[in-house]
């Protein structure tokens, strides 16, 4: 059971604060020396003796040492220059453009109880006339998380420049894992020592980006998913945002993060208060605990996926791009039904001017010239969906609009310029729309709210194209990024309110923006606009460090790939988007019945295994093979596990070596044999021919009917040995070879 506690000296003042998460692993302890902002002082597994950080301050202040200031730096969840932080201004305040520097003193300190205990601190510097309230909370997940709130004493105004909050780790943690990326080549992992100075990550184009980290990481050297202390840490927050890792030559490393705000972009008034979003923390066992820990967090909130199966989706994009009519997504619909598809979604292309990429957006109303009134609406594309048990879903992308628009030319103030007379730099011959403006933020919601009540639309894809730069406001005179955030988490929730049942995707030019923000509000992210799979293998991967599986979407796409003309096979790429949110992303109207077919087998397979999907524990494989991947879903209870092998590139290793099946349990018998669909090791033609996918000489002992039965302690030291197969970027003309495959795992009795 969760707790809290107050640990007192002699003279009854609070020196230590202790919480702990006894089912979740966690546990943290604070010292407050004389006064001062908390330390974070402990942040680990639970304690046997927690009445022992009482001494913590003792133990762990440093001492003063020569050629430097009178108190050696010791850094708080918040430093200052008044408490010898000498590294990078984590607090940045400004009266009339001239810098504040605060000396906060603790005057209350507050704990809560329940399933979530919090410690909240109030402090003030009265000189300065500035007040702070500080809060960490240790949620049920085993996440740590902190924020805090600047409120202005005085009469004048105060500018915020900087709230950057710190989780001071211990100094063993020297390697830092991120990941960078760019369009179709998102969440690429990158290692770094962390060395005396400061590391970080910053984002500010109006969203994370694709170069975004979605967390930094650090640990002892050579962590992996399976093993090593590592902690972990994200900003809650879809604006301006930074990660860092800093050292000082006389601190233990800080990790943490916060909001990025431009000159002028938030001032206070008398009285007035700027809250920071959340800042999580993550302390794991390897990196998949870590990830386990915020799955459950985003789980927590959107607790009816676990009871509502994940619609399998059909996305008509890169089926027919903008060719869209009436009878070709009809047409296309009958094939997504026989496939077994329960969500049919219209993407760009159906509304306004918008032929091609150029002009219409922002025109939120229906194009005549594609669905003409009548038979061959859009609304009576929407009522055959639903007719064929599909559920009907419309792409948008709100925050948009292009100069060549309507909407555009009638109100040429509503978006977000830097001066009277220029534009920002376009990005895909668009312009980000002001929704701090309240008339753009009114039409914009009102166009949404109306198609979704006219049309039945149980789906949004929500896009966003273009980076928000120069995002000032003509209507409030002031930089508009913190506004324009929380104003796009506004029309979620009022969507989502006003319309009980419907769903909004996260799309953002694939994975631009992905984070705990939008995601307490979105039910879906797209991973990325690349569905290759050899490029999803990793993507993906990262991804769900922070996202569990049924919220990421995974879809099937054509071979030769759309985004870098790499074939591959069926087999591969229906493999690749098993595991999250399955979707296809093809023109089914110019496949074979074969491949159909086959299709239509793997996503019965997928909805055999998705309530476990999206309840269970996803696990990586520290494979030392370079060129091979090792990626499951274990069943909460532990009795079910699905593992996906796959062979990116030839090996060292030949045969394949075996691997490990993490995340079982140790003591229990599982039979562990190839899903069904896998058998025969095989793959489709088009030509009707089959072609084999392996070089392996001899038959694999396991790979039949009856499997094997070895304990999970077994499985998760030795292994087992995957097939020998032909790498997956190999190409020829007919087919690429190397497939992803599976192992089903479920406990058993051993055979008499």
């Amino acid at each position: 059971m969760a707790r809290i506690v107050a640990l007192s000296n002699e003279s009854d003042a609070v020196v230590a604060v202790y919480a702990e998460q006894p089912e979740a692993g966690v546990a943290f302890a604070l010292a407050f020396p004389e006064g001062e902002l908390p330390r974070l002082v402990y942040w680990g597994r639970p304690m046997t003796h927690p009445e022992t950080v009482v001494d913590a301050a003792d133990a762990l202040r440093p001492q003063r040492v020569s050629g430097a200031l009178d108190y050696t730096p010791w850094p708080s969840v918040l430093p200052t220059q008044a408490e010898a932080w000498i590294g990078e201004p984590r607090l940045a305040l400004r009266r009339d453009g001239v810098e504040v520097f605060c000396r906060f003193t603790v005057t209350d300190t507050t704990l809560t109880e329940g399933d979530r205990p919090a410690v909240t601190v109030t402090a003030e510097d009265t000189e300065q006339q500035v007040a702070l309230t500080w809060t960490m909370e240790l949620d049920p997940s085993g996440l740590l998380r902190q924020r805090a709130a600047i409120r202005n004493l005085a009469y004048g105004e105060l500018e915020i420049g900087k709230v950057e909050l710190g989780f001071a780790v211990p100094g063993w943690a020297t390697e830092i894992l991120t990941t960078t990326g760019h369009h179709l080549r998102e969440r690429s992992p990158q290692r770094q020592p962390l060395t005396i100075g400061r590391f970080q990550r910053t984002y500010v184009a109006g969203r994370p980006d694709f170069d975004a980290s979605l967390l930094l990481t650090v640990g002892a050297p050579g962590f992996g998913f399976e093993h090593g202390e590592v902690y972990s840490t994200h900003v809650a927050w879809s604006g301006n945002s930074l990660l860092s890792a800093e050292r000082l030559p006389y601190t233990q490393p800080v990790i943490g993060g916060g909001e990025i705000l431009f000159g002028g972009e938030v001032t206070l008034p008398h009285d007035g208060a700027y809250e920071t979003p959340w800042v999580y923390g993550a302390y794991g066992d390897g990196l998949n605990e870590v990830a386990s820990r915020f799955h459950r967090y985003v789980r927590s909130c959107h607790p009816e996926m676990a009871i509502k199966p994940r619609p399998v989706i059909l996305n008509t994009w890169e089926a027919v791009y903008f060719d869209q009519n009436y009878d070709t997504l009809v047409a296309l619909a009958d094939k997504a039904a026989d496939s077994g598809v329960e969500r049919f979604v219209v993407d760009d292309g159906w509304f306004g001017s918008r032929r091609d990429d150029t002009s219409g957006l922002g025109d939120w109303q229906i194009a005549q010239s594609v669905w003409p009134e009548g038979p061959k609406s859009l609304k009576a594309l929407a009522d055959y969906v639903h007719g064929k048990g599909m559920q009907f879903g419309l792409w948008f992308e709100p925050e948009m609009v292009n100069p060549d628009s309507e909407m555009f030319r009638n109100h040429p103030d509503w978006v977000l310029k830097p001066t009277a007379n220029r534009l920002p730099m376009q990005g895909r011959c668009q312009q980000v729309v002001d929704l701090t403006n309240p008339e753009a933020y009114d039409y914009v919601y009102d166009c949404m709210d109306k198609l979704v009540e006219e049309l039945g639309i149980d789906y949004i894809k929500w896009d966003h194209n273009k980076l928000v730069t120069e995002a000032f406001s003509p209507e409030n005179a002031r930089p508009a990024v913190h506004e324009q955030t929380l104003a796009v988490y506004r029309i979620f929730r009022d969507l989502k309110a006003a319309h009980p049942g419907l769903e909004i995707e996260s799309c953002s030019s694939g994975g631009g923006r992905v984070d705990l923000g939008i995601l307490e509000v979105a039910d879906r992210i797209w991973a990325s606009d690349c569905v290759d799979p050899v490029e999803r293998a990793d993507i993906q991967r990262y991804t769900s460090l922070l996202v569990p599986p049924e919220m990421i979407g995974e879809h099937v796409g054509a071979s030769p790939a759309h985004s870098t003309h790499r074939s591959t096979s069926q087999e591969m790429r229906m493999a690749m988007a098993f595991f999250g949110h399955m979707g296809i992303e093809w023109n089914l109207l110019k496949e074979p019945q074969a491949d159909l077919d086959k299709l239509g087998v793997w996503v019965a397979e997928y909805k055999r295994h998705r309530a476990d999907f999206a309840t269970g524990t996803v696990v990586h494989g520290d494979e030392g093979d370079p060129a091979v991947r090792l990626d499951g879903v274990v069943s909460a209870d532990k009795a079910r596990a699905v593992y996906r092998f796959t062979q990116l590139t030839t090996s060292q290793t030949y045969p394949a070596a075996p691997v490990r099946l993490p995340g079982l349990d140790s003591d229990a018998v599982y039979r562990v044999m190839p899903l069904d669909m896998n058998r025969e090791l095989k793959l489709n033609v088009t030509d009707g021919q089959s072609l084999d996918i392996t070089n392996g000489q001899s038959p694999l002992g396991w790979w039949n009917d009856d499997g094997v039965c070895l304990t999970g302690r077994v499985l998760q030291t030795y292994g087992i040995r995957p097939p020998s197969l032909h790498p997956a970027p190999a190409l020829y003309a007919c087919a690429v070879l190397g497939p992803a495959h599976f192992a089903y795992g479920e406990p058993t009795g051993l055979p008499a």
